[in-house]
């Protein structure tokens, strides 16, 4: 059964480069297949009783599933109550874990960033895109660009290479996280990467909420219209036009719905409005 347990990880994508030693009930850390050398962002809980089952994902990623051997028809009530029981366990489990993972990817954040250097504009990335070093620091060749939260607390820190290589602290917290460059006046633009926010206030002198990819930007836009329930949100669209479903615009609209913003995307060297 610990084996079709490792091939359900496998199939999505999460499987272990060494199989991890499985305690029952006790949560598990492990390098997943492609992830680099040294990080442990995979998790997993197993359990041999009533019937093996178990919950696996990534802190890297944040996904998270539940594998089971049998079918819940196949289960007696007191089984099936029991497995629920230990299910809602692995759950608490897990959440503690990750509030600790984390706290400890916020405090190493915290250490590296006070200990780097600011950037200059000097660095090869800056250069190639064209954009200033607004308030980020460099740790030997990397740019680093600070993602906190809407009340200003420090959680993960992105680093971008000099080849325009992009990688974050490994547990640090992403979700809802930001990078700001100006001040407020009458609108707040939100982008995905540093490079577009900094060409969007390098161009406009308006602030700029950097949300770090586009599965980020409904998540921050909320939490920018909570802290700022009367300012005008324009959300700053990627046009994905060669990926399906266009996740840059399609992201971008969602965040405007749900916060009563605009949205802007790039078509044809010309700017659309929706």
């Amino acid at each position: 059964m610990i084996e079709d347990f490792i091939q359900a990880m496998r199939v999505v994508g999460l499987g272990p480069v060494k199989v991890p030693e499985l305690r029952d009930g006790k949560i598990v850390r492990f390098r997943v297949e492609g992830d680099k050398s040294g990080s442990r962002n995979g998790w997993c809980v197993f359990y041999r009783d009533p019937a093996p089952f178990g919950v696996f994902g990534s802190w890297r990623t944040g996904e998270q599933h539940t594998w089971r051997a049998t079918s819940n028809e196949s289960m007696s009530p007191a089984d099936l109550q029991a497995m629920r029981r230990k299910l809602a366990a692995a759950q608490a489990a897990r959440a503690a874990e990750d509030a600790r993972v984390r706290a400890a990817a916020a405090a190493k954040a915290l250490k590296l960033w006070n200990a780097a250097k600011p950037a200059t504009d000097d660095h090869a990335y800056l250069k190639a895109k064209g954009v200033h070093a607004f308030g980020l620091r460099a740790l030997r060749d990397q740019l680093m660009v600070p993602a906190r939260d809407a009340e200003g607390r420090l959680h993960t820190l992105q680093f971008i290479g000099p080849d325009g290589s992009k990688r974050f602290l490994t547990g640090g917290r992403i979700s809802g996280c930001y990078y700001a460059i100006g001040r407020l006046t009458d609108a707040l633009l939100l982008a995905e990467g540093y490079a577009t926010g900094a060409t969007l206030h390098q161009a406009t002198g308006r602030a700029v909420a950097v949300c770090f990819n586009c599965g980020n930007l409904v998540t921050v836009a909320r939490a920018l219209r909570a802290k700022f329930p009367r300012l005008h949100l324009l959300i700053c669209a990627d046009n994905d036009t060669g990926t399906p479903g266009n996740p840059g615009l399609t992201a971008a609209r969602e965040a405007a719905r749900v916060t009563g913003g605009s949205v802007v995307w790039p078509q044809f060297g010309e700017v659309a409005h929706g």
